[in-house]
């Protein structure tokens, strides 16, 4: 019985950590979680005034369509996407930009990272964590 509640918890805690570092993921999705600075501006990475849990951007590449859609996680802004994408997986693609770019933070992702867009048409982001976002949207 004690060896079956160690490797349940042990299994629980497997997964716990790899839902926290996004290591688990859905095939092909990749969120990118945000902070935003409340009552103060961003000086290069430091917020004068509060820390804040930003948006979630998800990310949805569609390989077989060379597409990727995207939206704001608990937004009622609509889904837009890219078309015209080299995709080789959910962490690593790159598209052409279009009209939709000004809704989003990036047009490509490397490594399960947001590449900056360097055009100025895209949104500037702060990105963190998952588990720091957690901390700043609860007990902030």
């Amino acid at each position: 019985m004690r060896v079956m509640f160690l490797t349940t918890l042990g299994f629980i805690v497997l997964i716990a950590t790899g839902w926290i570092s996004e290591f688990i993921t859905f095939q092909g999705e990749r969120t990118i979680y945000t902070a935003d600075c409340a009552n103060g501006n961003w000086l290069a990475n430091q917020c004068s005034g509060m820390v804040i849990a930003g948006k979630r951007y998800r990310f949805r590449a569609l390989k077989a369509h060379r597409e990727v859609l995207f939206w704001v996680a608990g937004s009622n802004d609509p889904s837009a996407k890219f078309s015209d994408c080299v995709i080789l997986n959910g962490r690593n693609w790159s598209c052409k930009p279009n009209a939709d770019l000004k809704y989003t933070i990036t047009r490509e992702m490397a490594g399960g990272s947001p590449v900056p867009d360097t055009s100025g048409v895209a949104r500037p982001f702060h990105q963190i964590t998952k588990w720091e976002w957690l901390y700043l949207h609860w007990f902030r």
